[in-house]
């Protein structure tokens, strides 16, 4: 059992506890049941999953839920109106308002001096939520101003109005959805925008169809995890025979799943187990990310309808913003990756970073595609050190220990 499982198995156990408790004073006879019970978890996955009950299981992932403050930080709320109409929820987190209040954290990270005054704005990937920047919004609460906001159809915000009536999403839909939360949360003043996967691809987009917003106000931008284009191309780790496989099916059997969204979350629910080993497969590269955190990450993935995956889904097979790329030229970027990023892989930042020359390229090692949960400190060290460089803070230093998801034994080094 590799360190992940085996705490797994301890939250299972920490749940199971009270039970067991409750047994022994019954007799000794319930009381060895849950005894058992609990060495059944700790015996290993293959053996958990043949043996151990749904029930059992249930009750590990709700101790999980319990055990960190994943995706708990909250800022200003407000809304956008995109241009079909659909509410798109963001949030404001403001700066300290004077240096001598500033906070420990802050000081660490960038000096005495007050930040200069721009705002960052975060956009979130695929099936995921402006709580996926839960460790870099933590680490920089009440530096600098920054905005997160839930995409259309996913988080806080609202149905695509556009895909309720069968318009298919697009990236240039997403890029104009951008605009519209700049337009009510940052109306003016110096830009960083921040986008993973998804989110990167939807900075492209508003580069693309508003080049006059990216010269006259973006100081500074921040590709991870993304591309910018040739996603058809991607075998996901899979051999040439499957993924060929998939490609050709995995259209029509999203449109189908679409069509028969109870159905389908009823089966989600039914198969947790199983869409919990695939949620650690594609989100991670490592094998001590906290338990804690990788639940975290399902909750995110699985909380986005059946039919909010398969409307977006072509968008991306559609994607091409390598034109779109030289608009950012003129300002600081950081292209950033996990070596072991099964989604997006590297390869696709490496040729971000071909087209600007001038950008840091970070490849993080041992990491998958949600490198910001995974390795949280070096994401937030290359941002921290990005902020600088476009002259949204002042003077920096290194985040130091906040946000290490890493087993406490196996310290994390700076890439």
């Amino acid at each position: 059992m590799d360190e992940v499982e085996a705490r797994i198995a301890a939250a299972a156990a920490e749940a199971l506890a009270p039970k067991a408790a409750e047994a022994a004073s019954g007799g000794w006879r319930r009381a060895g049941l849950a005894g058992a019970a609990i060495g059944v978890v700790a015996a290993g996955v293959a053996v958990e999953r043949l043996t151990v009950g749904r029930g059992m299981r249930k009750r590990a992932r709700l101790a999980l839920d319990a055990s960190g403050p994943y995706g708990t930080l909250r800022g200003t709320p407000g809304t956008a109106i995109a241009e079909d109409g659909t509410a798109l929820h963001y949030e404001v987190d403001e700066p300290d308002a004077a240096p001598q209040t500033a906070t420990a954290r802050r000081l660490r990270l960038f000096g005495r001096k007050a930040p200069a005054p721009a705002t960052v704005v975060f956009s979130h990937g695929y099936c995921l939520s402006q709580d996926s920047w839960h460790f870099q919004r933590a680490a920089l609460a009440g530096v600098v101003r920054t905005v997160h906001w839930d995409q259309r159809s996913h988080g806080r915000s609202g149905r695509g109005r556009a895909q309720a009536e069968g318009v298919p999403v697009t990236m240039e839909q997403l890029g104009r959805d951008l605009k519209a939360v700049i337009d009510a949360a940052a109306p003016e003043g110096p830009l960083v925008l921040v986008g993973h996967s998804m989110g990167g691809m939807t900075v492209m987009a508003l580069a693309e169809q508003f080049p006059e917003l990216v010269r006259e106000r973006v100081v500074g931008v921040a590709l991870v995890g993304s591309s910018g284009g040739k996603l058809s191309e991607v075998d996901f780790g899979l051999p040439v025979v499957g993924v060929n496989a998939v490609r050709r099916v995995l259209p029509g059997v999203l449109k189908a799943l679409g069509s028969q969204v109870d159905l389908v979350e009823r089966g989600r629910r039914a198969t947790a187990d199983l869409f919990a080993g695939v949620v650690k497969r594609y989100s991670f590269g490592s094998r001590d990310v906290d338990p804690g955190v990788i639940r975290f990450a399902e909750r995110l993935i699985e909380s986005t309808p059946i039919d909010v995956v398969a409307e977006f889904y072509p968008a991306f097979t559609e994607h091409d913003k390598a034109e779109a790329l030289p608009l950012l030229a003129e300002v600081p970027v950081l292209v950033l990756a996990g070596d072991r990023d099964l989604i997006t892989p590297s390869a696709h930042s490496e040729v971000i970073a071909a087209a600007l020359p001038d950008a840091e390229l970070v490849l993080v090692p041992d990491a998958g595609h949600l490198v910001m949960l995974e390795h949280p400190e070096a994401v937030t060290d290359r941002l921290a050190d990005l902020l600088v460089r476009a002259g949204a803070v002042p003077g920096a230093t290194t985040v130091g220990g906040h946000g290490n998801t890493a087993h406490p034994d196996r310290p994390r080094e700076r890439p």
